[in-house]
């Protein structure tokens, strides 16, 4: 991981734990109330984090009133 802040490595371990525990699907707002972060800080990092790093795979998965994201471990 290359030029990656503290909130960027959070929203990771995050993904790599949550994705390791079974979940696969995961919604901005989701992630920034268990992180302490906006869903508008979370959603713009999503998309960069998926090039950043070789940990997990973001993809952009669906959006209804939200957007959707599907992680996977790489």
């Amino acid at each position: 991981m290359t030029d990656i802040t503290d909130e960027d490595q959070r929203i990771v371990a995050y993904l790599r734990d949550s994705v390791s525990a079974g979940e696969s699907y995961f919604r901005s707002k989701n992630i920034a109330e268990a992180l302490g972060l906006s869903s508008k800080q979370v959603g713009a990092r999503l998309p960069h984090l998926d090039e950043k790093t070789d940990e997990v795979e973001i993809e952009k998965w669906g959006r209804s009133r939200s957007t959707t994201w599907r992680v996977t471990l790489s």
